[in-house]
C-alpha cells in the first residue's frame, strides 16, 4: 500500500479538535499476509534518527561553514544569509505610536504600540490574530494582500485610549514577512520563494512591501512601511530593546529560522555598503540547511510529497508543521506491517498532515499508568484503538521525533554561535550571549525544550553553556518590527 502524495493543502493539520471528534472512525481492511512485530520498525527509525554528540558536533561544525559560504557569495551555500539593513537597533529613545504586520505562517497579527521614549519606554500595546482562509494561502498576490489590508484597516478604526497619532504625522508601519526575501533596503524586499505550505501566484520576484502598499492604497488607507522586516529580525528587536547582551534570534513554530547580529566586515558579498554601527543582522534562512542531518525513509517520502521537494530539509526535521506528520507516517507504516493496532488500517491514517505536533505533545504530556490520554488522541484523531503495548510504542516514536527534532535545532544554535565566536575571538563565549526564542513549538513543547536545551549544553560544555543564556520572547517579533519602524521612522529627528 503506499502512501498518497500531499498534492492540496495541509490544512487538515489545524483542524480543530471539536471538528475531527464528530465522524465515527471509518477502517480499510488491510490485505496482509500475517501478523509481524514492528520492533524492527521501531528499531530502524531509532538508529536513522539518532543524534549522539558526533553527529551533532557536524551538523553544528556544517552550519558554521555554510554560513561563511552564504556570506561570500550569494548562492555559495544553502543558507542565503540575507543582508537586513538593519545596521541600528531600538535605542529606547523612540516616541509615538507605531503598527506592526506580522504576517509569517496560517495567521497574521497587526498590533499596534505607544513609545514614550527612555523614561516610558511601552506605554500600551494592542493586538489582534485573523486567520488566513484557506484558499488565499494558494490564491492570488492580490487576493491575499486585499485581506491583508483590509484586516489592518479595520484594527486601525479601533485605534483610541492610550493610542494617539502625533498631529501632521503618517501611520508606520513595521512590516514582518516571514518568506524568504532578497531585501533591497531597509523597507522593500523581492520575494524569493513561498514557504510553509503557502504558493501564492504572482508574488514571486516582487517587492511585497509594494504588493502591501497597493493594497492599502486600493482601500484608500493612509499607512506607509518604514520597516521590513523577517520575524526573526523582528524577534531579535524586540528582545534587544529590553537586553543588550541579546546577540542572536530563533522562530520555532509551524516553520523555522535563525538571525544574528553579525560584523559587516565579516561578509565578503556586502560589496562596499556601509553601516555607521558597523554592525548588522543576517537572516540566515537556516530552514534550508541540510548538510549531515540524520534522515529516515519517513522523512524522504515526506519530502518527496511535499510542494517543495529537496528544499526546507532542516526545517522538515525541526520544526511543529512536520513533526507530526513523520509520526503519521511510520504509525502507517506499523498499522500496515504488523498487527499494532488490529487487524485493519483505519482510513483516517492515511490522511496526511492529520496527526499535528499538539497531539504528539498532549500524547507526550500523558503519565497515567494507563496512557488514556494517548488512547483517547490516536482514536479521535486517526480512528485507532491501540491496547496499552501499542500506546507505549506511539509514545517512543513520538519521542524519538522530537528527541532529533530539538538537539538538532539546538546544534543550529551552536553552529552560530561558533561561527560569531571564530570571528570575535572570546566575545561570544566569553560573556553572557543571549538567544531569543520565540514560537509555538518552543513555547508549548517541554520535551522539544529540553532536547533542545541538552543539545547545547553537551555541544559547548557544562562551563561555557552556561554563559549561553536561551530566553523566551513571547510575541517579540510583533513588538521588534514595530520598534524598528520607529527606529527608521521618517520622524526620527523627533525623538
Amino acid at each position: 500500500m503506499s502512501v498518497p502524495a500531499i498534492t492540496t493543502s495541509v490544512g487538515s493539520f489545524y483542524l480543530s479538535r471539536s471538528h475531527r471528534n464528530r465522524a465515527t472512525p471509518r477502517f480499510r481492511m488491510a490485505v496482509r499476509s500475517g501478523a509481524v512485530s514492528v520492533t524492527p520498525i521501531l528499531t530502524n527509525l531509532q538508529r536513522d534518527c539518532a543524534t549522539p554528540l558526533p553527529v551533532l558536533r557536524h551538523v553544528a561544525d556544517s552550519m558554521a561553514a555554510d554560513m561563511r559560504a552564504g556570506l561570500a557569495i550569494d548562492g555559495g551555500s544553502d543558507l542565503k544569509m540575507i543582508l537586513s539593513y538593519v545596521d541600528s537597533l531600538p535605542s529606547g529613545k523612540e516616541k509615538g505610536l507605531f503598527y506592526a504586520l506580522d504576517l509569517g505562517g496560517t495567521n497574521f497579527r497587526v498590533l499596534r504600540v505607544q513609545l514614550g521614549g527612555k523614561e516610558e519606554r511601552v506605554i500600551a500595546t494592542e493586538f489582534e490574530q485573523v486567520s488566513i482562509p484557506q484558499d488565499l494561502m494558494f490564491g492570488t498576490s492580490e487576493q491575499l494582500f486585499d485581506f491583508i489590508a483590509s484586516g489592518l484597516a479595520k484594527f486601525a478604526q479601533k485605534e483610541g485610549g492610550k493610542f494617539e497619532l502625533q498631529s501632521g504625522r503618517t501611520r508606520e508601519i513595521g512590516f514582518t514577512f516571514s518568506f524568504p526575501v532578497k531585501q533591497l533596503s531597509i523597507d522593500s524586499g523581492i520575494l524569493i520563494k513561498w514557504t510553509k505550505g503557502f504558493a501564492v501566484s504572482g508574488t514571486a520576484g516582487r517587492d511585497v512591501v509594494a504588493c502591501l502598499n497597493e493594497a492599502m492604497e486600493r482601500l484608500g488607507l493612509e499607512m506607509r512601511v518604514s520597516a521590513l522586516v523577517n520575524d526573526t529580525v523582528g524577534t531579535l528587536a524586540g528582545a534587544r530593546y529590553w537586553d543588550d547582551d541579546v546577540m542572536v534570534a530563533v522562530i520555532l513554530g509551524t516553520g523555522t529560522n535563525a538571525c544574528y547580529v553579525e560584523r559587516t566586515d565579516a561578509i565578503p558579498k556586502q560589496q562596499g555598503q556601509v553601516s555607521s554601527s558597523g554592525k548588522t543582522i543576517i537572516n540566515t534562512e537556516w530552514g534550508a540547511f541540510s548538510n549531515g542531518l540524520p534522515l529516515s525513509v519517513y522523512d524522504r517520502e515526506m519530502d518527496a510529497a511535499s510542494i517543495n521537494p529537496g528544499e526546507q530539509i532542516f526545517e522538515k526535521t525541526i520544526s511543529g508543521m512536520y513533526l507530526g506528520e513523520i509520526v503519521r507516517r511510520v504509525l502507517l507504516k506499523m498499522a500496515e506491517a504488523g498487527d499494532l493496532f488490529g487487524k485493519s488500517v483505519p482510513q483516517k491514517l492515511l490522511s496526511p498532515f492529520i496527526l499535528r505536533t499538539p497531539d504528539l505533545c498532549a500524547m507526550q504530556q500523558d503519565t497515567s499508568d494507563d496512557l488514556q490520554a494517548v488512547g483517547s488522541i490516536l482514536y479521535n484523531v486517526a480512528g485507532l484503538e491501540p491496547n496499552l503495548s501499542a500506546r507505549k510504542i506511539v509514545v517512543e516514536v513520538c519521542d524519538t521525533i522530537v528527541k532529533r527534532g530539538g538537539r538538532l535545532a539546538g546544534a543550529g544554535i551552536v553552529g552560530i554561535l561558533q561561527k560569531m565566536e571564530e570571528d570575535s575571538r572570546g566575545l561570544i563565549f566569553g560573556k553572557r550571549t543571549v538567544v531569543a526564542m520565540d514560537g509555538g513549538l518552543y513555547e508549548n513543547y517541554p520535551q522539544y525544550r529540553r532536547y533542545l536545551q541538552e543539545a547545547v549544553t553537551e555541544l559547548l560544555g557544562t562551563e561555557t553553556s552556561r554563559n549561553v543564556v536561551i530566553e523566551h520572547s513571547k510575541d517579540g517579533s510583533g513588538i521588534g518590527a514595530a520598534l524598528l519602524a520607529a527606529a527608521n521612522s521618517k520622524y526620527a529627528h523627533d525623538f
